[in-house]
This record gives C-alpha cells, sequence and structure tokens, in this order.
C-alpha cells in the first residue's frame, strides 16, 4: 500500500477593516487557524471566530513551504 501524501495546509485569517484615529482607513489580518484540503471539499480548523470582518483562507506562499518542507 502506497503512503499517502502530507496535505499542505492553508492559513486562515480573520480580516477586519477599521478607521485609525487620524481617520485613515485601515486592514487587520490576523493567522487564527488553518485549513486542510479534504476528499469532500476543505475542512477548516480555527480558535477564532470574527466578531466583525471576514475569514480569508490562502495557499502558503513557496516560501512558507520551504520553509515548512509542506509539498505543494
Amino acid at each position: 500500500m502506497a503512503t499517502p501524501k502530507p496535505a499542505t495546509p492553508f492559513n486562515d485569517f480573520t480580516v477586519e477593516d477599521d478607521e485609525t484615529p487620524t481617520g485613515k482607513s485601515a486592514t487587520t489580518w490576523a493567522r487564527v487557524g488553518a485549513a486542510f484540503p479534504h476528499h469532500e471539499g476543505a475542512a477548516a480548523t480555527s480558535s477564532y471566530a470574527p466578531m466583525k470582518g471576514r475569514r480569508v483562507v490562502l495557499a502558503p506562499s513557496d516560501a512558507e513551504r520551504e520553509a515548512t518542507g509542506c509539498p505543494g
């Protein structure tokens, strides 16, 4: 039996748009978990659910994959 390839995790972020005290708009990104490919779709794990803003799941960059040794 062949050994399955390990799944490449995706980064799970919460993104909030806000306004600074000077009136400029600002966007805050915080990594809150990971998502993994699954045969029925993507499965996400997170320790945080945003009260406002949105969740964004992104594939890791080439540099992140090289640093962690993840396939991709």
